[in-house]
């Protein structure tokens, strides 16, 4: 239950993958068959990324290797072709760490970062976005849903607000795409990054959308692929991956949505029914159909984790990509949570493979775990322990 980690590739995905590697292996920049080939595929697959996130012109999605270097060709990319006309960005305080510590090299190079703080639920105020804009603004980054705690931002009034004052707008849309419609169109969208491996792709792939007119710098330079934004011979059977996988998330996502969201209801409710002082991190309902960030009183994440493990369960205690950190989420304490509190948090992203019947064993098992480790804490009060 921690796909946000990592998720399988779909079978559907290897096998329009493996042709690309034993067969059809040409390179898409030659000018014979074999690279012609690999060519149509790429152009196939940037089509059917296109479609799942509302893009009017495929070339408009640049392929690249995941979602950070996504996030880095947006942010730095607008930052330095941009700095003529300014040099302040505006962000949130939950935003994935890529963004964060892009935002925090940049002020190194004297760009100026305003983080823009959420409520307890995780939403960013468009409001207080608004009033953070100057003369200066080139640039506003703020996620489309977290990947931890799974809210879901106001993307539509947040684009308005760009484009009316001639502001780009970049959304991270890793831990969003392929579970929520997304339309960049009418979502004032210009920028957008998306992984693979998040959509039951291969991992080591990802795309960014760049709406027609953006000015952007490459980040890598070389053979000029990638409309020269992203140099570098294509990986033609990873991108043939993506590309299925978001056509299948396309034609998918709606049954599965629900029926996600159906098992995350059920495990959310089971919890906090069952287990005394638990608690619901996030939006209650604006949040991913996947996602249930629960918070337990008095014990750490990191053990609930372990014992969890043992009994054959795979959680997380937060974002994979911050997870080698002893300190507590980032977002947990933006969202106003004391250290204490942040520490003693789980995520379960559910996924494909997960039934009805994994939900009602993590019911059956969580409650013991909890028992047990409260029964070794200090913190725990006296009167639950009777």
């Amino acid at each position: 239950m921690d796909h946000a980690a990592g998720m399988p590739v779909d079978p559907r995905v290897f096998e329009a993958m493996k042709p690309y590697s034993m067969e059809s292996y040409g390179n898409p920049s030659s000018s014979h068959s074999f690279g012609a080939s690999a060519k149509n595929a790429l152009m196939e697959s940037r089509e059917e990324v296109a479609r799942l996130i509302g893009a009017e012109k495929p070339e408009e999605v640049i392929f690249t290797s995941g979602g950070t270097e996504s996030n880095n060709l947006a942010i730095k990319g607008v930052a330095y072709r941009n700095k003529d006309k300014g040099n302040h960005i505006v962000t949130s305080t939950i935003e994935h760490i890529s963004v964060i510590n892009i935002c925090k090299h940049l002020q190194k190079q004297g760009f100026e970062i305003t983080y823009i703080p959420v409520d307890k639920q995780g939403i960013v105020s468009p409001q207080k976005l608004k009033d953070a804009i100057t003369d200066k603004t080139i640039l506003i980054s703020v996620m489309y849903a977290n990947g931890e705690i799974g809210t879901i931002q106001p993307i539509k009034e947040i684009g308005k607000i760009a484009h009316e004052n001639q502001i780009y707008f970049h959304v991270d849309a890793v831990a969003a795409a392929g579970k929520v419609p997304i339309n960049v169109e009418e979502e004032n969208i210009d920028l957008l990054s998306i992984s693979s491996n998040d959509m039951y792709g291969p991992k080591g792939m990802g795309a960014l959308y760049i709406k027609k007119g953006t000015r952007i710098q490459p980040v890598i330079h070389g053979g000029g692929q990638e409309r020269g934004l992203r140099s570098g011979t294509e990986n033609t059977p990873g991108i043939v991956g993506m590309g299925k996988a978001a056509e299948i998330a396309q034609e998918e996502m709606e049954t599965e949505g629900r029926r996600l969201s159906q098992l995350r209801d059920k495990l959310t409710k089971g919890v906090l029914d069952t287990i005394e002082r638990s608690y619901l991190n996030g939006h209650p309902t604006k949040r991913l159909p996947n996602n249930a960030n629960l918070r337990f009183s008095y014990i750490e994440g990191e053990s609930l984790i372990l014992g969890l493990d043992m009994l054959g369960i795979q959680v997380s205690s937060g974002s994979a990509c911050t997870s080698k950190t002893l300190e507590p989420s980032h977002v947990l304490l933006a969202i106003g949570l004391a250290h204490e509190e942040a520490h003693g948090s789980l995520v379960f992203t559910l996924g494909k493979q997960n039934s009805e019947e994994d939900v009602d064993y993590v019911l059956e098992v969580l409650p013991g775990v909890v028992k047990r480790l409260r029964a070794m804490s200090p913190l725990t009060p006296k009167e639950m322990l009777r």
